[in-house]
């Protein structure tokens, strides 16, 4: 790689040692952003070309914009991507004692494979909120000085009645707990944090694997982290829209990045992309840009709109190509890769790009030179999945899913290439920097 690419790709490590979680990825971001000039909308009441700002809700879903010289209102251009990753998240009451040992109990927060989660070091990380509103934040166990947490297995010597289940019945959900400790765990969360055990019913607490991202391979070519899912194009779209706010004089469109929060669960819920977030915050810059907003206009905007549905994809395994789709899988080292439709079997849920912005699309990237590739997401009735293409094309606009691809991918730690992840971020950029007729479709 080259020293640009490097620069990059350390930035990108440090930005997923920072965010493990939607919240402190969202506050990773935001300091990103002021640092570079971005304001937060809620402070500004007009807007005119060449203006940085940002938009956030519930700490969690993230929105930032350069205005274009065309206005909002002729459409935006947006690459998104979510934050949030599988983990385990702590119970309303999750502090229980069993045969001496003091647990955390715990439920899945996205599509996980259960075993993988047993005997790693774990680190704890949230929000507590106290019955007076003070928020007490929590982080524990990437600090060299923290403990970790654990769930344990049973030795080998125990196990030949577990070896002969079936991989998702190696443990049930319900004992994916995790050791806090052999004692006064309580005692501890208030000398440390201030926090009472019915405190915790307040909180969003999260258990994601400890350890900050490392180098893969002699050659370190691969980078190890947990989060990938989907930090990986959600930072490359952060870093485009920089370089956007860094050129001289206003793009042409309002260029804009989506940080999304519960991608992993559907989408659902106030900070999902299945909320009414996205427009709402695009009416807001309309109506700071002219003085006004009708709901046509904001209609219209977003017909306008062009999307990359920045989320990740997987990368061929050599040991497990049954589940590749044979001349249509994606591999490391051959940059992002370009997705027209996901969904499993029959395409159910898919957005499935159409060809006129797909080829439009092809030009942007080979006119910039970036290393690039298309694929599917496994083969048929054995792969697909679902990303926020869909949520975002019932606005009308045209958008497609284009990504890093992963091995490992939903793994307490999953790996992608560096290359790979430096080419993400100029696939993006080459989107934002594209003439107006370029991705113009008639």
């Amino acid at each position: 790689m080259n020293k640009e690419a490097k620069k990059y790709v350390e930035g990108y490590k440090a930005f997923l040692a920072k965010g493990k979680t939607e919240r402190r990825a969202y506050a990773a971001a935001v300091e990103l952003l002021e640092k570079a000039g971005f304001r937060d909308i809620k402070g500004v009441k007009r807007l005119k070309a060449g203006d940085k700002i940002y938009r956030g809700y519930h700490g969690k879903t993230l929105f930032a914009a350069v205005v274009g010289k065309a206005g909002t209102a002729a459409g935006v251009r947006v690459v998104g991507g979510h934050t949030d990753a599988p983990r385990l998240d702590l119970k309303p009451k999750p502090i229980y004692e069993k045969g001496g040992i003091v647990f955390f109990d715990t439920h899945i927060y996205g599509g996980i494979k259960k075993y993988q989660w047993l005997v790693l070091p774990l680190a704890l990380y949230g929000t507590v909120v106290k019955k007076d509103g003070k928020r007490v934040e929590i982080a524990i166990g990437d600090d060299p000085s923290d403990p970790v947490f654990m769930i344990s297995d049973i030795l080998p010597h125990f196990g030949k009645e577990q070896l002969e289940k079936k991989a998702k019945d190696l443990v049930a959900a319900e004992d994916l707990d995790v050791i806090s400790g052999l004692g006064k765990v309580e005692e501890a969360l208030k000398d440390r944090y201030g926090i009472e055990k019915d405190d915790l019913m307040s909180a969003e607490l999260e258990i994601v694997p400890a350890g900050a991202p490392r180098d893969v391979g002699l050659d370190r070519s691969l980078v190890a982290a947990y989060g990938h899912d989907d930090r990986v194009c959600a930072y490359a779209g952060l870093a485009a829209l920089l370089d956007v706010s860094r050129a001289k004089g206003a793009p042409a469109r309002t260029c804009a990045v989506v940080l999304c929060d519960k991608e992993e669960i559907g989408s659902v819920g106030a900070s999902g992309m299945d909320s009414s977030f996205f427009e709402n915050t695009v009416a807001e810059l309309i109506d700071r840009e002219g003085g006004g907003v009708r709901d046509i206009d904001v209609r219209r905007a977003l017909e306008a709109s062009q999307m990359l549905s920045a989320d990740v994809c997987a990368a061929s395994d050599p040991h497990y190509t049954d589940s590749d789709s044979i001349g249509n899988e994606s591999h490391l080292g051959k940059g992002p890769c370009v997705i027209k439709y996901t969904g499993p079997a029959t395409k159910s849920g898919a957005n499935d790009a159409r060809a006129e912005f797909i080829a439009a699309l092809r030009g942007v990237l080979d006119g910039a030179k970036v290393t690039w590739q298309m694929g599917e997401l496994g083969r048929a009735e054995k792969g697909g999945g679902g990303t926020i293409a869909k949520f975002m094309a019932r606005f009308g606009m045209d958008v497609i899913d284009f990504g890093t691809p992963l091995l490992n991918m939903h793994a307490p730690w999953e790996l992608a290439s560096a290359e790979d992840c430096w080419n993400t971020k100029r696939a993006y950029q080459a989107f934002f920097a594209a003439s107006e007729g370029a991705l113009k479709i008639d």
